[in-house]
């Protein structure tokens, strides 16, 4: 090799390669907004090895954008894995054991440890054997404060779990803006106890976050289509609450819980018979409800769930959907999107890449 083309080379090499090339690079509606990202349930990515890199391809996507986006928190709805404690494979619906699932859902994670906190609210199929009918859950081997150093920056609360351990899975994180202020974000445990809920209502009651704007994240709370509660479901797993029983017991009585954020209800379209990836199929896939508190105060509720949105429910798990809410800098709207980072990562489908239809794109108001 010639001395110039050494030259040259070391040269490219300081310098650093150019930037690549972003074919739908997502931008902010006001540069002094902020963003949490919502993670519904990603179970179909985890349960088959061929969806896997649509789930990492979203952590990525979403580590890359945390400046670009000013994104302060990634909330996970839950339902993480498919199965908590399995190692027969069903190949009818996975080809992946639990220890497998739990394995590569830690791995894509990791692309955001040290970059931006993510809370999750783990799903039924975070507890028990198969769905979420016993206690026990493998989520504090995985999940943990310390693996992710942003951690210590905003947590401020949490309490053990259904079986008494040390975890994450019933957490409260608190976050500052200059417009909005101060917000606190409580995750909750699946079907939570009342316990739970009392623990909730009193960090929302006590004099330190009184006044801060709370955001409660949980799995279940609505179902699709009907935007009801819901209630009855048919778990095993006692104590419980549904979400009928967390609107009377948490979210009417909190003066400032504004926004509640779920996911777990949901199915395809073409069990309606209509065309899969239609807008149809994302209103099988999302509920959105306003309701007022004990106070008069409105509080918004909202469930994302993309395990049906990639082809049903052995589909490829989610299609790269996300959705991006922007707190604008006039301390009360939240802007409401819903973004592929699958459709959005080439030239030839970033058309495909924004679901603008009424159940993707809405304005939240948060009343002062």
């Amino acid at each position: 090799m010639k001395r110039t083309a050494i030259i040259a080379a070391l040269c490219l090499m300081a310098t650093g390669l150019p930037a690549q090339h972003r074919a739908d690079q997502q931008k902010l509606n006001d540069p002094q907004s902020f963003t949490f990202v919502v993670f519904g349930d990603p179970q179909g990515y985890t349960k088959y090895d061929i969806n896997q890199p649509l789930f990492e391809l979203s952590t990525v996507w979403i580590s890359d954008n945390v400046e670009n986006l000013n994104i302060k928190a990634v909330l996970f709805t839950g339902d993480l894995v498919e199965q908590n404690e399995n190692i027969v494979r069903n190949r009818k619906m996975l080809n992946q054991t639990s220890k497998q699932m739990w394995e590569w859902s830690s791995h894509c994670l990791k692309r955001l440890d040290g970059r931006v906190p993510y809370i999750i609210a783990p799903g039924n199929h975070e507890y028990g054997y198969v769905r979420g009918d016993e206690p026990f859950t493998h989520y504090p081997e995985y999940y943990t404060f310390e693996r992710n150093p942003k951690n210590a920056d905003h947590l401020v609360a949490a309490m053990p779990n259904r079986m008494g351990q040390v975890s994450l899975e019933n957490a409260a994180w608190e976050f500052t803006d200059e417009h909005w202020g101060k917000l606190l974000v409580i995750g909750s445990e699946w079907a939570p106890r009342d316990t739970v809920l009392s623990w909730a209502r009193n960090l929302c009651n006590s004099e330190r976050f009184k006044d801060h704007t709370v955001i409660f994240l949980t799995h279940s709370l609505l179902r699709e289509k009907t935007n009801a509660h819901t209630d009855n479901e048919r778990y095993k797993i006692e104590p419980h609450n549904w979400g009928k029983q967390i609107w009377e017991k948490l979210l009417y009585p909190c003066q400032n819980i504004r926004l509640a954020v779920c996911g777990h209800t949901g199915h395809p379209a073409s069990d309606d018979k209509q065309q899969p990836g239609s807008t149809y199929d994302h209103q099988m896939n999302n509920a959105y409800r306003c309701d007022k508190n004990a106070f008069g105060k409105d509080v918004h509720q909202m469930m994302f769930n993309i395990q049906c949105l990639g082809g049903g429910w052995e589909g490829n798990g989610g299609d790269g959907w996300l959705r991006l809410l922007e707190f604008m800098p006039d301390g009360k709207t939240i802007k409401a999107s819903t973004y592929s980072v699958l459709f959005g990562i080439s030239p030839v489908t970033k058309h495909l890449a924004h679901q603008t239809d009424p159940c993707c794109q809405f304005d939240m108001v948060i009343e002062r």
